[in-house]
């Protein structure tokens, strides 16, 4: 028995004519999304590398869009029921070659159609289901990378703090872990050696300071000693020296007369 023709098929359709392609290119792209659901199709057709992919998305949208707005279908509940390409004119161009002859170039065209369909009942039932068992796959696959996180930070954690027990020495440990009275006593005597040291070295400052002032004073003393002397003995020979002028100028006065 003959399946149903062409244009007989349910559904609703969207047709492109005179796409500048392949008939051959565009049907490897639609045997992918065929039997596929809209959104399925979609993400085929987002990810195909294939030019032909362009012109067959915007015919699939656009039989989504027909079958909301004349239908009033879900676009959820749609799925790419038949797809073809039927070949259009060739474009016949010719191409210079060697010795004057000339090669002919065909460039094809094909006219792409797309019907979309709802899914009976039991079908979209089974679908949601697949969603949903999807989710809780996800939701459980989430969970158990929570765990696997969880655990590689717990074990990084015990590896650091091996790494630090290991690596800090027994003493240093200790004396981090001193007690506060302990430290205070150290505080303690240490400001107490800091005192005792300070009245030392005041003493022997106030000793140096005695000597030098002694030292000073005996130096000064014995300057002006002999300062005193020197004046002494300058005054005697200016007074032997003006008793010798007197009596030298009496002798003269006695000769005249």
């Amino acid at each position: 028995m003959a399946g149903a023709k062409t244009n007989e098929r349910p559904g609703t359709r969207a047709r492109a004519s005179y796409v500048r392609s392949s008939p051959f290119k565009v049907r490897a792209v639609l045997d992918q999304i065929r039997g596929k659901s809209y959104v399925d199709a979609m993400e085929v057709l987002a990810l195909s590398e294939r030019d032909a992919a362009v012109p067959i998305r915007k015919v699939v949208e656009s039989a989504v869009a027909n079958a909301e707005h004349n239908d009033g279908l879900d676009a959820a509940e749609l799925y790419v029921s038949a797809c073809y390409a039927d070949e259009g004119p060739t474009l016949k161009r010719w191409r210079p070659r060697a010795r004057g002859r000339a090669t002919r170039i065909r460039k094809r065209s094909c006219h792409i159609t797309v019907i979309v369909s709802r899914y009976d009942d039991e079908a979209l039932e089974a679908l949601m289901d697949r969603a949903e068992a999807g989710r809780g796959r996800a939701a459980d696959r989430a969970e158990a990378r929570r765990r696997r996180v969880a655990r590689s930070r717990q074990a990084a954690d015990e590896a650091t703090g091996e790494e630090a027990a290991a690596d800090d020495p027994a003493g240093e440990g200790a004396a981090v872990d001193e007690p506060v009275g302990d430290g205070a006593a150290v505080s303690e005597a240490a400001d107490d050696a800091t005192t005792d040291e300070g009245a030392a070295g005041d003493a022997a400052a106030d000793e140096a300071s005695a000597d030098e002032g002694a030292a000073v004073s005996e130096a000064a003393a014995g300057a002006a000693a002999g300062d005193a002397a020197a004046v002494s003995e300058a005054v005697g020979d200016a007074t032997v020296g003006d008793a010798a002028a007197g009596d030298e100028s009496a002798g003269e006065e006695t000769r005249r007369a």
